[in-house]
């Protein structure tokens, strides 16, 4: 009876209406995602810090759910200030900032150099890892992301995806330049690294997945909600340890003892790591380390950038020596073009960009008005079509800056097209070739930078140079360096009436091209050619690569506008050395 003259008042006062449908509910609010702490630790890290900070910041997590918690120690760089700087902006962004520099002294005791690590330097790293630690759990923070100084996360979902995996201790595996990651498959019953069958499945993603693994270090993420993972530590030890004192060890025995188990997750590509420089090396090595790193990512991507709240000087770029550095670039690769600008930019060379003649663009009449004529014979040996248009804008490319060099008397000059990728410390190893060339005295017209070898076993290498080589029959025109005497007798040889592809020109110019009639109609073969060994500059992308592009092999016949030409499998695109099926040796371009 109560219940329902209570209903009938209410009725009353609400007009009648009932307001307990469903669809007048208030909706409930999202919850808001866990709370994180990132945890910075820095030393020497002046090389990395603008671009590792920058992803920071990209990382697609609401700011107000992150608290940062920096240290520094040790510099004998910049470090600690470019940390101020970018704290003393992001702290109105994130929740919580704090800050721990110790500027004083700049090595520890017993030090060797910056790159050495003594039982001293391990343990105050991993103290200060152990108060990050510390410092999330006293805020009761739900994640604490450790990621070195040197780690670029560059997927900005990678905090959203390690999240999702619901692990206690997960790391993102990162790239570098070699086989280097982020974990281990195996541990020695020392606690040592071991090798395993998994490794490099694992590491070039043959199998994707999350895995377990005994050991992730440098960048991981611990969830703290877990009972289990409250109960690791970086410091002190664990009292039955008796592995190496390192804190990455360390750690992988306390996550061991305390039944916390550590996966490694390659589902995504993630980031990058940096090669740390070896123990006998200089902090300046990890710069240079840094940016083959940085190279490399602007390839294959995705790329880094740096934060936009740091001051960071311009470099200063040089010529390395040289007259002229030429980059050859058509007008529709602007991708190419800023590539090969920002790389060159950040190895501080100076760069003069060539438009490349575009053969699509010339039809055979063009052509004809050129001067152009087809060398008599002349077939590609693969699929025994003639010149492309694409193949007489690339000569002429070359051609013009060769004749630029002579117009201008131009002693030197390094030539570069815009589809390579650079070795590590490509400017200090051309450098030190050059002075050794120098003091040599070497008679030399061009020396290959990058090329594609057909016959290795035939080079002979150059007395008193070291990693230099008499070149034989190569392919390609990826980056050389041209003396003025070399551009005269390319100049004199008269090409552009006689044309095949620049690559088989030159080593009829050199004298090591395998077919005879070819070499008949240029008689003074005496180009003296040589090549790095190891070479400096490789293809950024090969045949069957997802983003592999030819500008010379895929366009119309260079007299004929209605005939388009493909890549069919040419040797001279693929990656490796073998020659086609059934041939045995550079003499195959006479047999097909």
């Amino acid at each position: 009876m109560f219940l329902r003259w209570n209903l009938a008042l209410f009725l009353a006062f609400t007009g009648s209406k009932c307001y307990f449908s469903e669809e007048n509910y208030t909706e409930e609010s999202k919850m808001q995602q866990p709370t994180v702490v990132i945890a910075i630790i820095a030393r020497n890290a002046a090389h990395s810090l603008p671009y590792y900070l920058g992803a920071l910041e990209r990382l697609n997590y609401p700011k107000d759910r992150i608290s940062i918690w920096a240290a520094t120690d040790h510099n004998t760089d910049n470090t600690t200030a470019i940390l101020r700087e970018w704290l003393t902006v992001m702290q109105q962004f994130y929740h919580y900032v704090e800050w721990r520099p110790m500027d004083k002294p700049t090595s520890y005791a017993g030090e060797l150099g910056p790159k050495h690590w003594t039982n001293g330097r391990y343990e105050y790293l991993m103290k200060l890892k152990q108060a990050a630690l510390n410092f999330a759990k006293k805020r009761w923070a739900d994640y604490i992301l450790f990621t070195d100084a040197d780690n670029i996360l560059t997927n900005p979902e990678t905090l959203n995806l390690l999240i999702a995996e619901n692990k206690s201790v997960i790391a993102p595996m990162l790239d570098s330049q070699s086989a280097y990651s982020n974990y281990w498959c195996g541990i020695t019953p020392q606690g040592y690294y071991r090798r395993t069958a998994e490794y490099f499945p694992t590491r070039r993603r043959y199998r994707t997945g999350c895995f377990p693994v005994p050991m992730v270090h440098s960048t991981m993420l611990l969830d703290l909600r877990k009972e289990n993972t409250r109960r690791v530590a970086f410091h002190p030890p664990h009292t039955d340890y008796s592995w190496p004192f390192d804190d990455i060890i360390v750690f992988a025995f306390s996550c061991r003892v305390s039944e916390v188990q550590m996966y490694v997750c390659n589902k995504e590509r993630y980031g990058y790591l940096n090669v740390p420089a070896k123990p006998h090396e200089q902090v300046e090595d990890d710069h240079v380390n840094f940016i083959h790193l940085y190279l490399e990512a602007l390839i294959d991507g995705p790329p880094m950038y740096v934060s936009p709240y740091i001051h960071v000087p311009p470099k200063q770029t040089d010529l390395m020596g040289f007259d002229e550095i030429y980059l050859i670039n058509l007008r529709r690769r602007p991708d190419r073009r800023d590539r090969m600008l920002w790389s060159l930019y950040e190895m501080e060379i100076n760069a003069k960009v060539v438009d490349a003649v575009d053969g699509a663009a010339l039809n055979s009449s063009d052509i004809k008005l050129l001067g152009v004529d087809i060398l008599p014979g002349y077939n590609d040996p693969f699929n025994g079509r003639s010149l492309t248009k694409g193949e007489v804008g690339c000569f002429l490319s070359h051609y013009y800056i060769w004749k630029e060099m002579v117009d201008m008397q131009l002693d030197k000059a390094l030539i570069l097209e815009d589809d390579v990728r650079f070795q590590g410390n490509f400017k200090r190893r051309l450098r030190h070739l050059m002075e050794e060339v120098e003091l040599a005295e070497l008679d030399w017209d061009i020396i290959y930078l990058g090329r594609k070898q057909v016959n290795p076993s035939k080079e002979e290498p150059v007395q008193n140079v070291k990693n230099l080589v008499y070149v034989d029959y190569s392919y390609w025109t990826l980056s050389y360096i041209i003396s003025l005497q070399g551009a005269q007798k390319l100049i004199n040889a008269e090409p552009l009436s006689k044309m095949l592809p620049v690559d088989e020109f030159l080593p009829i110019m050199y004298d090591k091209h395998p077919n005879e009639d070819y070499k008949s109609h240029f008689l003074n073969r005496n180009l003296q050619a040589f090549s790095t060994s190891p070479l400096l500059v490789q293809p950024a992308h090969y045949a069957g690569d997802p983003q592999w592009v030819s500008d010379t092999e895929t366009s119309t016949l260079w007299d004929n506008d209605s005939v388009k030409t493909d890549w069919r499998g040419s040797y001279k695109t693929l990656k490796g050395g073998t020659p086609p099926a059934g041939v045995q040796s550079a003499s195959y371009r006479d047999e097909l």
